[in-house]
């Protein structure tokens, strides 16, 4: 082998070696995961006699209504409103959580629950938004809560507080009558499948009651109820 070819080949590995030490390639970490987003739901009960049902707090997209007035109650609203169980809104397509307090809330009473949400790498709350709902129990088929409140609208320390009127689900005749109210001034039956009212939800007029001449309601005048009927606070903490 003459010196020339040696020269060739050593230069080819001087390049080589030169080459290789230029390899700066590095994998990049793994993006870090979203703290976690906490919120207090606060609700107190301002009516004289209705005790309220289990506070229930519903995460769910835009796409969702938990109801609106003048327009068919859907089957959990119909659940909910007559029975005071919001279990069954975990079926509706877009809800991704369901909160149920640990019991019923007692007029003059205030509720709080903590709710933590950890979004999704490289998402926001921009499309998650809390509802509230909750059974006037000594009633038919009357309901309180809000509706849709946009939680990437509330900055750190913010909150939105609500008084929210009363609704009729209007799925059930208010009657008042022995065994169709649930709550403890009946202990009657809760939900009921058939639908015997004008099946559209809108503001309740309020409870009747034997002190005011309906002889067979099972109510009496400390279960009338005026809006609002309850506050609620929803805050973001950190």
């Amino acid at each position: 082998m003459n010196k020339l070819t040696i020269l060739a080949i050593s230069s080819i590995l001087i390049l080589s070696a030169c080459h290789d030490s230029d390899d700066t390639s590095i994998t990049p970490p793994p993006p870090t995961p979203p703290a976690p987003q906490n919120y207090t739901v606060t609700v107190t009960n301002l009516t004289a006699n209705q005790v309220f049902s289990p506070i229930s707090t519903l995460l769910h997209q835009a796409s969702v209504s938990p109801w609106i007035v003048a327009e068919a109650a859907s089957l959990p609203l119909e659940t909910l409103a007559e029975a005071g169980d919001a279990n069954s809104f975990s079926q509706v397509a877009g809800v991704s959580r369901v909160i149920v307090a640990s019991g019923p809330l007692v007029p003059g009473a205030t509720s709080t629950q903590t709710i933590a949400i950890t979004p999704s790498v490289g998402a926001s709350t921009t499309d998650l938004q809390l509802s509230v709902l909750t059974m006037l129990v000594n009633t038919n088929d009357a309901f309180t809560g809000v509706a849709n409140i946009d939680l990437s609208d509330l900055a750190v320390g913010a909150s939105v507080t609500i008084r929210s009127l009363a609704y009729d689900a209007g799925t059930e005749a208010n009657s008042e009558a022995k065994g169709t109210i649930p709550g403890p001034a009946d202990n009657g039956e809760g939900f009921n499948a058939a639908r015997e009212d004008n099946n559209a939800v809108r503001v309740h007029q309020g409870v009747i009651s034997q002190d005011d001449g309906l002889t067979d309601s099972v109510l009496n005048a400390s279960h009338r109820f005026d809006n609002p009927v309850a506050r609620i606070s929803i805050s973001r903490v950190n």
